[in-house]
């Protein structure tokens, strides 16, 4: 039998259908963008396609944006509203609509190459995983600063092709999924992190310790949006700030060991009493200093009981 048949019967279909998975709040321009792009993905006539797009904002402002990429495409383009603010809400609705034994999320401000769906999807086939990860590289323009490009703030780690992934990688911004990971009655993604962020990780935290299996796929590459808004040292730091508050929610919740938390102190005053050398450093290195700075007493705060959660941006 074929990798591919494999993979077919493992999800009780004759043909794969994916069911691109779309939340967007407030950016109907780079909506636009990744629309057209979804409408000229390659299939190799491998598998079927459609898109759920899920307008989170309470005036469906992406409504028409939708609409017209719809009349446009033969692609099958279906439009969702959860008014109320929340990702997880989001997310979840795209899942209960989503016809595909396949569901593969990317963000609204992302935007992939003509192959990606079938670098994904042979990646599945090609490992029998339960899903795939792959890489999100940052698009700057010309005039964004030097010092986010030296400083490599929204690099990833990028792994060979069919590497097992854990948890720490896990996230929804450029994935393929089986729809077996959805079960009916289960917490999908966590409305108590719709506000934050923090409820991709959460997710594939219980997936994986659930037994599922994530590999790499580096070759399935999508490119971010990098607007003047995320040019700026504080922009970066309130991120870090955010990410460490929320590990230190998720280890306070779920009773982790305090072990992290007691190397996270220790991070904490070795960024403490190295910051005032960092003066005479590049304002990359300042700001990286004082990135780990903020991640180590937002998750400190938060284990402790005092979370300051920020809002996502």
């Amino acid at each position: 039998m074929t990798p591919e048949a494999v993979c077919q019967a493992a999800h009780g279909a004759d043909r794969d259908r994916i069911s691109v998975c779309v939340c967007t709040y407030r950016r109907p321009q780079l909506l636009r963008v990744l629309l057209d792009a979804l409408a000229g993905q390659e299939t190799g006539d491998r598998f079927d396609l459609e898109v759920e797009v899920v307008d989170n904002d309470l005036g469906a402002s992406s409504a028409r944006v939708v609409r017209d990429a719809a009349a446009g495409t033969p692609l099958t383009i279906w439009y969702h509203h959860e008014p109320v603010r929340n990702i997880s809400l989001a997310r979840n609705r795209a899942v209960v609509h989503a016809r595909g034994n396949l569901v593969a999320f990317i963000d609204d401000d992302e935007c992939p190459g003509a192959d990606w769906l079938e670098r994904l999807h042979e990646t599945l086939v090609a490992t029998g995983a339960d899903g795939v990860i792959a890489p999100v590289v940052p698009d700057f323009p010309p005039e964004a600063p030097r010092w986010l490009r030296d400083g490599r703030f929204l690099d990833r780690r990028r792994y060979r092709t069919g590497t097992r992934v854990e948890s720490a990688d896990g996230r929804t911004g450029n994935v393929l999924l089986a729809r077996a990971l959805f079960g009916e009655g289960e917490t999908w993604f966590d409305p108590a992190f719709g506000r934050t962020g923090g409820e991709d990780s959460d997710f594939f935290a219980r997936q994986v310790h659930n037994g599922r299996v994530f590999v790499w796929c580096d070759e399935a590459v999508v490119t971010e949006a990098m607007p003047p808004e995320r040019w700026t040292a504080s922009f970066h730091i309130r991120r870090l700030w955010r990410s460490g508050t929320i590990a230190g929610e998720w280890m306070r919740t779920y009773r982790r060991p305090v072990a992290p938390v007691v190397r996270y102190a220790v991070g904490l005053a070795a960024c403490v009493a190295v910051l005032p050398a960092t003066l005479v450093l590049p304002k990359y290195a300042r700001v990286r200093v004082a990135q780990k700075l903020a991640y180590f007493a937002g998750a400190i705060m938060a284990f402790s009981g005092f979370s300051l959660l920020r809002h996502r941006e």
